[in-house]
């Protein structure tokens, strides 16, 4: 009669600690989830976006007679706005602008739209690089929170770390187990319970999605993605080694001198020429090359910094199988390099087709719509957590769930945290942190109730 209570008690006991554990995590991670959801929602459309507030720029008519050389048009621009060419991005349809980038005296880079048919330059703006323009610019900042620097970037990575632990404890929470929960509706129409019912809805039907763009999202990331990074390149799956040993290389990476590179290419060096001497190919000769070879249209053209340097073709469309990086020598307009989506190892594939179903764009509409879903869901079960926990809370308390007597349950929490750390750094490190606090308060509460007070 005794066996039942004996199990049961620790159960209880864990579900009591898990539930804590989760309150509290919940609490701190609820404003990046927020924050993460809405950023990421809108960025979602941000060449929808782009394209509605910027039509006069990006727009042209179509008309007979074909489109003016690329020389042509690069001259048009820089004639406009004095600087160096940087890279040349030809119309990605027949009507679209071209558009030209330079470099500044000061070092940074302004767009020059130009309308293919005519040369007329349609106007300037800051280069904002893949976000096209100002305002996308600042909607993936926040969303990386690289406005605040390398700790922006490690707390974001520890909220995506420690929303898939969330997830992982919530569906615990959730899980009937015998018991009048688990709910899959909204059966509360008013109070707590409705936001309770909310919250636990939303949660579970949301929960994979929340997985997935938590780790699709963690290859940016300088901790989790770094050591992922360096692993997949070491086991040969993501770039094998000496992909292009038989040619001189710089020490520029392709992250820094590309606007858009392949995750597993952002930290390989750029090619050099194999002579720094000679007269230079022209762009309209290294156009008809990369466009011979059958490069997807709405790529983008770099032009050499140095004479060493190599004239560089890269295009990421919505339909990542037409990905492609082409390096070709500024001088012969040999093609030294030409890689896809098929070129890259296991891991790098599978890290292309995450990032561009993050961000919307491997199964166009019908992606954006979904992952938007998604989002106003986190917003939702975000918000009713929040309302949830403050119609609880007592009144000047924050209302914690209370600490289970067992002092067990702490450190079997401990030991979690330690195999958490082995898959997420910086999650590990914060729930080390709080499981020794938790195992701190366990013992004291222990000593209390061996010798109360008298």
């Amino acid at each position: 009669m005794t066996t039942t209570p004996t199990r049961a008690a620790p159960s209880s006991a864990l579900y009591r600690a898990v539930w804590r554990w989760h309150f509290i995590a919940g609490l701190i991670v609820l404003p990046f989830m927020i924050l993460l959801a809405v950023t990421g929602g809108i960025y979602l459309y941000k060449d929808e976006v782009n394209a509605v507030f910027q039509p006069e720029l990006r727009i042209v008519t179509p008309q007979d007679g074909g489109t003016q050389a690329p020389s042509t048009l690069t001259a048009a621009a820089l004639a406009a706005h004095e600087g160096r060419l940087h890279s040349y991005l030809p119309p990605a349809a027949p009507d679209a602008s071209a558009q030209v980038k330079i470099v500044n005296s000061d070092g940074g880079k302004d767009i020059v739209y130009v309308n293919p048919y005519t040369a007329e330059v349609l106007g300037t703006l800051w280069d904002a690089g893949p976000s096209g323009s100002k305002f996308m610019y600042i909607v993936r900042k926040l969303h990386s929170l690289e406005y605040i620097g390398w700790f922006g970037n490690r707390l974001i990575e520890a909220a995506a770390g420690w929303m898939i632990l969330l997830v992982a404890s919530g569906v615990y929470l959730w899980w009937p187990r015998g018991r009048n929960v688990g709910t899959t509706t909204i059966k509360r129409k008013t109070g707590r319970g409705f936001w309770r019912d909310l919250h636990a809805v939303t949660g579970i039907y949301t929960a994979g999605f929340i997985v997935f763009l938590a780790l699709t999202g963690l290859p940016w990331s300088s901790v989790w993605g770094g050591k992922f990074y360096d692993i997949t390149y070491a086991m040969g799956m993501g770039m094998p080694d000496g992909y292009w040993g038989k040619y001189p290389s710089s020490t520029v990476p392709l992250g820094e001198a590309l606007d858009k590179t392949a995750w597993i290419m952002e930290k390989q060096p750029m090619l050099n020429s194999t002579t720094s001497e000679g007269v230079p190919a022209g762009l309209d000769q290294v156009v008809r090359i990369v466009e011979d070879a059958g490069i997807h249209p709405g790529y983008a053209l770099n032009v050499p910094s140095s004479p060493e340097g190599v004239f560089t073709a890269s295009v990421y469309p919505d339909d990542i199988s037409f990905e492609r990086v082409i390096h070709i020598d500024q001088y012969s307009g040999e093609i030294l390099f030409d890689v896809g989506l098929d070129g890259l190892g296991t891991f790098g594939k599978a890290a292309e087709w995450g990032i561009s179903l993050h961000m919307g764009q491997a199964f166009g509409l019908a992606n954006q719509i979904i992952l938007t879903l998604a989002c106003i869901a986190m917003v939702a079960m975000s918000v009713a957590g929040g309302l949830m926990w403050w119609k609880r809370r007592p009144a000047g308390a924050l209302g914690t769930p209370t600490m289970p007597s067992d002092w067990r349950i702490p450190r079997t929490l401990l030991v979690m945290s330690v195999v958490a750390g082995v898959f997420f750094p910086l999650v590990g490190l914060s729930m080390i942190l709080l499981a020794l606090v938790e195992l701190v308060i366990a013992l004291r509460n222990r000593r209390q109730n061996m010798h109360p007070a008298q």
